[in-house]
């Protein structure tokens, strides 16, 4: 292990934020500590209250919770809040967690109950269809489902379950509400490699042009996904996996092993006898209290540390609202500067698809995450002076977990060096100088752009726009043969207030079909894309949104958009100033069905994507960056809309 200092970028980074949130950090900081106690909560509750908290427990439960008298001492008590359902395939394993835990817990000397289960949706399956738009609203209804799980003041600490895109971010911003309890996030591994994913994107490309059958398309992406555990491919949730491991809320090593592992059984026993030893109740066999709020763990260090493993990797660019909403809960303002400046210091150390052809237990046999981990401190890229659920610092997480011959479970040293170099580098022989993560700004607002599996040659796109309100007129067009010539895609009234900011990845087989014909085509939309979208340039997540009036509002048929990712610029061919915005969101009356019209006061109330895209309210300040202009240097959300 090479000592290295912080890298400067990394370090100046990590200062600014730390200055930028002072003040909403500290008031953070000031209600948690309130709310810790070394006394439980549930000593304050009246009689009834508490008894009702543990009329179904054991005999002897009910005994280690009141702990008085003779008695013998109070026990920790642990909530247990799951996303387990059994349509989701990264998520059925969950079903047996809660007894499994309840067991490791009681052996550690503590209790635990099921404290509330909270909704888990897939978007692989909701895909192109209306509910695809509760999607990244979802994320905000499973924080809130966790603040109900956790606001009975019963508990001393919590274990997490859940593996998927907005599932995890929910949880933690749910968790941080009560940022005085110690809490771990339990994952449950992603399913065995199946049919390549390089092979079923060609199968969707193919079926796209009328070249491949519903039924071979079917077969593909049955033969891809075909078991329990999370898909394969570096999306959105396997970005949450090792994102949770990066903050340190996973014990080391424990994101990428798979469901029928022993190892997967005994990883889970662990989390349930370490998180009642981090509560300040502690071990009560041990004289040494190694109390460790999530609230604390999750400081300006660790969101900086987030950022780094999502660049590093060329991760989910959903990760560029979802730690800007989770970071937010904690008191601390990320912002897409912060992104684009360490952007220009953090390599790209992993090649996985769509990235590349390897698959998320590829990039585990080649050294996984404590390789990773390793590399980058080794490189000064990540801050290891930070708190984590397996101890003090992140080196800690160089090591990874093995089971002994009794059963038990033991951290060893991980590997120093890569075991496939083609699949995991280290941090001084990247595959690119940088995770190819990049923020846009100019004429159009600010977006994101993931160049990662782009070809350098489309890099920069300008093109005519062609302008749509919906997939399905795009869609439409390109059946019809409307669409074979350069051009840029415009899919606008496609943001969080419009319509919940659904994914677009059904448009991408499409405009694979025309760039592969030799055109120049690249996206530009307010909406999202999958964490699987690749090799199509996609300037997403424009901002301020078409609902909001922004000038995405106002790009007509036949003007010539500039896409930059070298730049960093998003520019248009017109003077958009002494235009009118033209189309619309659909109104209140217009999005009804599949459950939509129960979600209109989060749309009315949603934040804009820079911002995370949440209804909790948050406020942005920037700090005048010079690596990167900004077309808006200060936004203010309270709240009520952009």
């Amino acid at each position: 292990m090479s000592e290295q200092k912080t890298h400067p970028t990394v370090a100046a980074v990590t200062k600014r934020i730390t200055l930028r949130s002072a003040a909403t950090r500290s008031a953070y900081l000031e209600r948690i500590r309130a709310a810790a106690s070394e006394a439980p909560a549930r000593g304050q509750l009246g009689c009834a209250n508490f008894a009702h908290g543990f009329a179904a427990c054991s005999p002897g439960d009910k005994l280690g919770l009141r702990g008085s008298g003779l008695q013998g001492p109070v026990k920790p008590n642990v909530a247990i809040v799951s996303s387990y359902n059994d349509m989701l395939s990264a998520h059925q394993p969950l079903r047996t967690y809660p007894e499994q835990l309840k067991l490791a817990v009681a052996a550690a000397g503590g209790v635990a109950q099921f404290a509330g289960g909270v909704p888990a949706m897939c978007d692989g399956i909701t895909q192109g269809r209306a509910g695809m738009e509760l999607s990244l609203f979802s994320r905000d209804i499973v924080a809130m489902a966790t603040a109900v799980a956790l606001a009975h003041d019963m508990f001393d600490g919590a274990l997490m379950l859940g593996v998927c895109d907005k599932i995890v971010p929910g949880l933690v911003i749910g968790a941080l509400s009560f940022g005085h309890l110690p809490t771990i996030f339990v994952p449950a591994g992603p399913m065995s490699s199946g049919l390549p994913n390089k092979e079923k994107a060609r199968v969707r490309q193919r079926f796209a042009e009328g070249k491949a059958t519903r039924e071979e398309l079917l077969d593909a992406e049955a033969a891809a996904y075909h078991g329990v555990g999370t898909c394969t491919f570096y999306g959105t949730a396997n970005t949450n996996q090792l994102v949770m491991e990066v903050l340190g809320l996973h014990l080391p090593g424990a994101s990428f092993v798979h469901p029928d592992q022993p190892l997967r059984k005994a990883l889970t026993d662990e989390a349930g006898r370490r998180v009642a030893a981090t509560t300040a109740l502690g071990d009560p066999t041990s004289l040494v209290r190694e109390y460790t709020p999530i609230g604390e763990v999750l400081d300006e260090k660790a969101w900086v540390n987030a950022v780094v493993a999502l660049l590093a990797t060329g991760g989910s660019t959903n990760h560029t609202l979802h730690l800007v909403a989770m970071a937010a809960a904690a008191g601390i303002i990320l912002t897409w500067d912060d992104f684009a400046e360490l952007s220009t210091a953090v390599p790209l150390l992993t090649r996985m698809y769509p990235n590349g052809a390897a698959d998320i237990n590829h990039f585990h046999a080649a050294g996984g995450t404590a390789f990773l981990i390793g590399t980058l401190l080794d490189g000064g890229l990540l801050n290891e002076d930070v708190r984590t659920v397996a101890g003090e610092g992140l080196n800690r997480y160089r090591r990874e977990p093995q089971l002994t011959e009794d059963g038990s479970i033991v951290w060893v040293d991980g590997p120093t060096e890569s075991l496939d170099l083609e699949v995991l580098r280290p941090y001084d022989k990247p595959f690119a100088p940088d995770g190819g993560l990049r923020m846009l700004h100019g004429d159009l607002g600010r977006a994101v752009i993931k160049v990662s599996a782009v070809d350098p040659s489309h890099h920069v796109v300008s093109a005519v726009a062609r302008v749509f309100d919906g997939q399905a007129e795009f869609l439409s067009a390109f059946e019809n043969g409307e669409l074979n010539h350069d051009l840029i895609a415009v899919l606008r009234y496609q943001g969080p207030r419009a319509n919940g900011m659904p994914e677009l990845h059904k448009l991408i087989p499409a405009l694979g079909v025309l760039q592969d014909r030799g055109h120049h085509v690249a996206l530009v939309t307010d909406g999202r894309l999958s964490g699987a979208s690749g090799k199509i340039p996609a300037a997403i997540h424009c901002t301020p949104e078409a609902a909001a009036g922004g000038p995405i509002a106002k790009v007509r048929d036949g003007d010539v958009i500039t896409v930059d990712a070298v730049a960093g610029t998003l520019t248009v061919d017109a003077d958009l100033t002494t235009r009118e915005a033209s189309g619309s969101a659909l109104t209140d009356a217009e999005w009804v069905g599949t459950g939509r019209e129960l979600f209109t006061a989060l749309r009315a109330g949603v934040g804009p994507a820079d911002l995370g895209a949440g209804v909790f309210g948050a406020v942005a300040v920037s700090d005048a960056p010079t690596f990167a202009a900004s077309t808006h240097d200060a936004v203010t959300f309270d709240g009520a809309g952009a």
